[in-house]
């Protein structure tokens, strides 16, 4: 079987690459082993336009948001199933003089965008701890990220593009124009591999950084309609049910839930809501985050036809329909790839 294009792996970032080249009219073939690491499904899925303690906007914001929101509405429509949840996230504020910082910002147009509401004084005190007020933002929400793979994934199954298979590179074979794999001879392969990354022959040289990630599912008799969202997210998933999260930890990179990071959830919880829970349930998983935070997007600087689409990190939800697109773009019509993501920026590591 003649492909254009090998993917290795259906997380979001395979999975959103694999859209746009269908949708761009190329043959594609996923290979995905749905047994190993992939952070994709234990994700957050949070996409959120104000981040960090700081709270500044995500880099490439305006780009991002503009795209991915319409993006995945679409592949709703296409595939006959909700996953996103367009959800105002409320960050409350620290003090006074923050919430006027954001009195006076909330007039610029770089912001008033993504701000749906300012509370100046205390909102749903019930339920959240804001004695300053807080940012009511717009534009935001959550993509149930199980939910959105399982679907697109039988989507692949149906058209018969889909190997679910673990994949060796022993078993791929380079030919005069361009390789082969159990039998399917692509044009192109991209790797598109997260955490597995760091030990792909092809790419291992780059500076990724992982970083494992720890959630919490809880319930709750209350149901908030707001995603709270300051040092950990709260995310209602109706019915009084919520995920929560997320912990950072660089050194034991396992997907093991820790008594440890339970522990730390549970305090920053406690710190940001005002109603009793019940955790249910604890997940872990390793994201493939990179040195300087950006993804590593680009053709390998020997190995001509073998590509990479990885390290969108935390932010793979929010990172991925752009850059799919404009990688499309990069391959089919020369089109260029920002500099801040062309893996040509660590070509003196190689």
């Amino acid at each position: 079987m003649r492909v254009d294009y090998l993917i290795v792996g259906a997380g979001i970032a395979g999975s959103v690459l694999a859209d746009h080249l269908l949708k761009a009219g190329k043959e594609v073939m996923v290979v995905d082993d749905a047994t190993k690491s992939n952070s994709s499904k234990v994700a957050g899925g949070l996409y959120n336009p104000i981040t960090g303690r700081q709270m500044v906007k995500t880099w490439n914001c305006d780009r991002l948001f503009d795209y991915l929101i319409p993006y995945y509405k679409g592949l709703e429509t296409e595939l006959k199933t909700n996953f996103l949840f367009d959800t105002p996230i409320y960050r409350p504020f620290f003090s006074i003089e923050e919430q006027n910082e954001w009195m006076a910002k909330s007039a610029e147009n770089q912001y008033s965008n993504y701000i749906k509401e300012i509370k100046s004084k205390p909102e749903w005190t019930n339920e959240v701890s804001n004695p300053y007020g807080g940012l009511l933002l717009s534009k935001s929400g959550y993509l149930d990220t199980s939910v959105f793979l399982e679907a697109f994934k039988d989507k692949l199954r149906r058209s018969k593009k889909l190997i679910e298979s673990d994949f060796h590179f022993t078993q791929l074979q380079k030919l005069t124009e361009g390789y082969s794999f159990k039998g399917v001879t692509a044009k192109r392969i991209i790797f598109c591999d997260g955490r597995l990354g760091v030990d792909n022959p092809y790419f291992s040289w780059l500076p990724f950084s992982l970083v494992k990630g720890e959630l919490l599912f809880m319930k709750s008799d209350v149901s908030p309609r707001v995603i709270y969202n300051r040092g950990v997210f709260v995310i209602p998933l109706g019915n009084g049910f919520m995920k929560c999260g997320s912990t950072y930890e660089h050194n034991e990179l396992n997907e093991l839930p820790t008594k440890k990071a339970k522990d730390e959830l549970i305090q920053r919880v406690e710190k940001l809501i005002n109603f009793d829970f019940e955790v249910i349930d604890q997940k872990a998983g390793v994201r493939p985050a990179t040195k300087d935070r950006k993804p590593f997007i680009g053709e390998h600087p020997v190995e001509k036809g073998i590509w990479i689409f990885n390290g969108l990190g935390t932010k793979g939800v929010s990172l991925a329909p752009f850059y799919a697109k404009q990688l499309v773009e990069h391959m089919e019509d020369e089109q260029p790839l920002d500099a801040e993501v062309n893996i040509e920026r660590f070509f003196s590591l190689f």
